[in-house]
């Protein structure tokens, strides 16, 4: 279920197909105003509304699938103590101190959780450092993980490498997820396919989807 066109593994022996399980969830990285809006420090560029709008209807094939969704977000303590030299190297995450009550923390509209949806408030690039998403997935028992949210280059890249090692079958959704730049969003994706990750169309996961159904 590979929507990259190398196909098979190559000579050197990287690209071998990873097939999804029969127990996904959908993971929402960090989709936050700060990513949306051209006042934020951490804008993603004129092609966010595109992956804004991809997001949107991939959470609505999810739901209607009835699987696991959850999102992450990011906040600080004042002076970002708590985010260490991550915190240090990114000064726009000062966005996130929680007392600048900033409303670019806030999920962008269309892409925010629902009642019922896990909520996972995180520091670090990986969704899964630090906080409680590995023990969730495993307690929910996930074997296949589909991502999207910002960015690809960070957040996304960094769940999706951690997803592996933790021994779920990351699905980077290419609609769903977005950069700064086409360089390093472009560069991200095919590494992910290479070494860590399926990299899927929306429409992959739809049919995906709608196959569990029948099962």
């Amino acid at each position: 279920m590979t929507s990259h066109p190398g196909g098979p593994v190559d000579a050197r022996g990287y690209g071998a197909t990873l097939q999804p399980g029969a127990r996904p969830a959908l993971l929402v990285v960090d989709f936050v105003k700060a990513y949306t809006q051209p006042d934020s420090p951490l804008y993603a560029g004129p092609t966010t509304e595109g992956v804004r709008r991809a997001c949107e209807e991939l959470l609505g094939v999810s739901r209607r699938a009835i699987i696991p969704i959850l999102h992450t977000n990011l906040a600080y303590q004042d002076g970002g103590r708590d985010g260490g030299v991550f915190f240090r190297k990114v000064p726009a995450l000062k966005v996130f101190e929680r007392s600048a009550r900033s409303p670019l923390g806030e999920f962008a509209p269309g892409v925010g959780p629902e009642r019922g949806e896990v909520v996972i408030t995180k520091q670090y690039a990986s969704a899964f450092f630090g906080t409680t998403l590995a023990a969730t997935l495993t307690a929910l028992g996930v074997d296949t993980l589909l991502i999207a949210g910002m960015s690809t280059s960070g957040c996304v890249r960094a769940t999706a490498v951690d997803a592996v090692q933790h021994g779920f079958i990351p699905l980077v959704v290419r609609d769903a997820v977005g950069d700064r730049a086409t360089g390093p969003h472009e560069a991200n994706l095919f590494d992910l396919q290479t070494k860590y990750a399926e990299v899927v169309t929306l429409e992959r996961v739809r049919t995906y989807l709608a196959g569990l159904n029948k099962t």
